[in-house]
């Protein structure tokens, strides 16, 4: 297994870097199979695992632009360069003020680098729209953010998506993840990163029960091998729907610390679950049997 994850140049909340390794190590896919994800974010668990065929979706327009620019070569490694050196200095002699002037600006034009220039410079990297779609990220406060060492990183991330799109076959598209479901094949493999239901509804629109029980139909219709990644329990209370809703699939957890709060204090880890319609291998049930001997929440809310 490769060790190194590629971050993608566009983040979210609750980016599945660190847990990439995991993922990778327990993808099941057939030769010929596309793999297909109906909620793509950033990106980051399809461009690392490289296969050669891919269907990437959301409902969100930009990031679908975005990378369909850089497929098409409107947007390249130079032109990013060039655009966030520019940009890079307006904000460091004009701070907020011009942080606030970019947003207006995408907000009207929604060019795909004042997008990319957002992300990278808004409160946490954040990445929030309202019900009208109108991105409304706060600013970060940090008006040296586009040093040239970290210019140099963004633009080698484009370059390594680049690369990936001239070398595999992607698609990029903008629809609801029932249509992009729709599309697989009984020997595609589908990977789901929806909103964590019960903690976070970055979708523009709520993310509910309802919504959950129509993934999860969806996804045993289907009849391809899927992989949905979602919350287990944190220190607090535990994910229910996985023993209702999802409770015909195999799980495998890992603990992870989402760095999302503004102070230290509220970034508090949370255990990581893996659903599959197929088998774990031996690796996987070890390691979660390791993970419930360790965590003995389930026992103690239980009582």
């Amino acid at each position: 297994m490769i060790d190194k994850v590629y971050v993608p140049p566009l983040k979210n909340q609750g980016i599945k870097t660190k847990l990439v390794p995991l993922i990778r190590q327990h993808v099941v896919m057939e030769n010929g199979a596309i793999w297909i994800e109906p909620f793509m974010g950033s990106g980051v668990v399809g461009f690392n695992i490289e296969p050669e065929k891919a269907i990437f979706a959301d409902i969100n327009p930009y990031i679908i632009e975005f990378y369909n620019q850089i497929k098409l070569g409107i947007i390249t490694p130079e032109i990013v360069r060039s655009y966030l050196e520019k940009e890079g200095k307006l904000l460091a002699q004009m701070d907020e003020q011009h942080y606030y002037f970019v947003r207006e600006r995408f907000n009207k034009e929604h060019a795909p680098l004042d997008f990319l220039f957002l992300n990278r410079s808004c409160f946490n990297g954040m990445m929030r729209f309202n019900k009208e779609y109108v991105f409304n990220v706060p600013y970060g406060h940090k008006p040296e953010r586009f040093s040239k060492g970290y210019i140099t990183k963004i633009v080698n991330q484009i370059s390594h998506v680049s690369f990936l799109l001239k070398s595999h076959s992607w698609e990029f598209i903008c629809q609801p993840f029932e249509e992009t479901i729709g599309m697989a094949r009984e020997n595609d493999f589908i990977y789901c990163d929806p909103p964590y239901i019960g903690r976070h509804v970055d979708y523009y629109d709520s993310w509910d029960e309802s919504e959950e029980i129509a993934l999860h139909q969806a996804l045993v219709e289907s009849n391809a091998k899927f992989m949905l990644s979602t919350w287990h329990h944190n220190d607090f209370r535990k994910n229910e729907y996985i023993s209702s809703v999802w409770q015909d699939c195999e799980v495998t957890t890992k603990e992870h610390f989402y760095h999302v709060g503004a102070k230290e204090k509220n970034r508090n880890p949370v255990v990581e679950a893996l659903l599959t319609n197929y088998p774990l291998n031996e690796n996987t049930k070890m390691k979660r049997a390791e993970g419930e001997q360790l965590n003995l929440f389930d026992t103690l809310t239980s009582k």
